[in-house]
């Protein structure tokens, strides 16, 4: 049990966290990309994407995992995005420092949707049942170049008035 769910019913309630904030984040970055102030879709996937990332520490885990390393790096992450947001007030580097590391925490959101979608969905096990054969990793590799593509284009882009 987790805060009083089976973990099956936890499971399905953090990964539908995840899913509103993978949603939320190309939302907001599609907006971002139009140089469109930060609105109520940043801060939903801000929120959704903190959850996220508290949820999967929830889990009742026993020993160190890769997916408690994403957490870590996507706390970090998130940590310095909230910093730049609402101290820095994106002023100067603030900007592109939001911009990195909300960018980043999108990131690692959708690189776990992938490993979990090839980890879970039949149809995608075929192609790679242990996440090490090359579909896997052409998968994620498309995933890295799109989101470097948009970090240039939300640098270039992205100017909060």
């Amino acid at each position: 049990m987790v805060l009083g769910m089976s973990i099956a019913t936890f499971t399905i309630a953090h990964v539908v966290i995840s899913l509103v904030a993978i949603a939320a984040g190309a939302v907001a970055c599609a907006r971002m990309l139009e140089g469109r102030r930060l609105d109520t879709w940043n801060s939903v996937f801000l929120l959704f994407t903190v959850l996220t990332t508290v949820t999967g520490f929830l889990f009742p885990i026993t020993v160190f995992t890769p997916a408690l390393g994403v957490g870590i790096v996507s706390s970090v992450a998130l940590a310095i995005a909230l910093l730049a947001l609402y101290v820095g007030r994106l002023a100067g580097a603030w900007r592109w420092i939001y911009v990195a590391t909300a960018l980043f925490a999108f990131y690692l959101n959708v690189f776990v949707l992938v490993v979990q979608s090839f980890q879970k969905i039949g149809f995608l096990n075929r192609f790679a049942p242990t996440g090490a054969e090359p579909p896997f990793a052409v998968v994620q590799g498309i995933v890295l170049l799109g989101f470097i593509l948009l970090g240039f284009l939300l640098f270039r882009r992205f100017r909060p008035a």
